[in-house]
C-alpha cells in the first residue's frame, strides 16, 4: 500500500537520520501516527498546517513510503471529514512494529514553504535534509 504523510521540517530531520526507513516516535500530545492515502490530501496539510508556521518552522513536506500487506491490514482506513480524507490511525505504541512494515524507503516528494509550493531539492538544502 502507498502512504503519503504530511511532515514538518523538524520530523523530516528525525526521518533522515533513520536513514529514511522509520518514523521517529510521536511526542506524548501525539496519541496516533495518521498517514493519509492520497497525496493531493498531504499536500493540503503540508501546505496549509505545517508551511503556515513561523520560521524556521515555516516548510511543509509530503513524504510516500510503501507499506507491506500484513501491515496495512492492521490498520483500518478512516475518514477524517470526508472522502477525499482517508488516513490510517496507527496507535503511537504500534509505530515501531509499524515501521517494521515500510518497504524501501520514507521519500520526500513535494515541498511548501509560507502556505506556497517551493522547489522540493531547495527546501531539502535549506533544512539540511540532503
Amino acid at each position: 500500500m502507498i502512504l503519503f504523510r504530511p511532515t514538518g521540517y523538524k520530523e523530516l530531520l528525525l526521518i533522515k537520520e533513520s536513514g529514511w526507513s522509520d518514523w521517529p516516535p510521536r511526542l506524548p500530545d501525539q496519541p496516533i501516527f495518521y498517514p493519509v492515502i492520497t497525496q493531493l490530501y498531504a499536500e493540503k496539510i503540508a501546505r496549509d498546517w505545517n508551511s503556515v508556521l513561523a520560521a524556521p518552522d515555516n516548510y511543509g513536506f509530503v513524504t510516500k513510503f510503501e507499506i507491506d500487506e500484513d501491515t496495512a491490514a492492521r490498520y483500518p482506513v478512516e475518514q477524517a471529514g470526508g472522502k477525499a480524507h482517508e488516513e490510517l490511525w496507527v496507535p503511537a505504541e504500534d509505530l515501531i512494529a509499524f515501521n517494521r512494515g515500510i518497504v524501501g524507503q520514507i521519500t520526500p516528494v513535494k515541498a511548501f514553504k509560507d502556505k506556497a509550493a517551493y522547489p522540493l531539492d531547495q527546501a531539502l538544502v535549506e533544512i539540511g535534509a540532503t
